[in-house]
């Protein structure tokens, strides 16, 4: 089956994906906002925090492939694994690493006051909670069925 980069942007799975990411994104967006007081829009790109873009672009995805092609097909079978392994490490790997990150940034303050040494610290929030996982999953489930029903053909 070929399609082309034309059709891309006409395939509700497509949008499913892409606004699971964005309504996420956004979501993480105005959280910061009701906190600092200000927009920062590097929330639309930025690694971690609640809920989680990556589990709700992934979760879209699966949720549309499920609706297009039905739950029982390979393909569904295919994302629902990719969302799973996506979401995992997104709560164990990456999470661990931002962890480790805070802990080195902690011995480089001790060891700066005392030494000469570059002050450059590491990015902490790479990971997320389970709780930020299930939310963006939430997220990404929920613009699935919403962009699957106004897509839906009329029968």
């Amino acid at each position: 089956m070929h399609i082309g980069i034309g059709e891309l942007f006409t395939s509700p799975i497509f949008w499913s994906a892409f606004f699971g990411w964005m309504v996420a994104s956004f979501l993480k967006m105005l959280g910061n906002l009701s906190k600092s007081g200000r927009i920062d829009f590097q929330y639309l790109t930025t690694l971690g925090g609640m809920p989680s873009a990556h589990s709700a672009m992934v979760s879209g995805l699966a949720t549309a492939v499920g609706l297009r092609e039905g739950f029982g097909s390979t393909l569904f079978a295919v994302t629902l694994a990719f969302a799973a392994v996506v979401m995992f490490d997104a709560s164990t790997v990456r999470r661990a690493t931002g962890l480790q990150a805070r802990l080195l940034n902690q011995i480089v303050d001790e060891v700066f006051k005392q030494h000469h040494l570059s002050t450059q610290k590491l990015k902490e929030i790479l990971g997320h909670t389970r709780m930020e996982v299930f939310a963006g999953m939430l997220v990404g489930i929920a613009t699935g069925l919403v962009i699957g029903l106004l897509t839906q053909s009329p029968s």
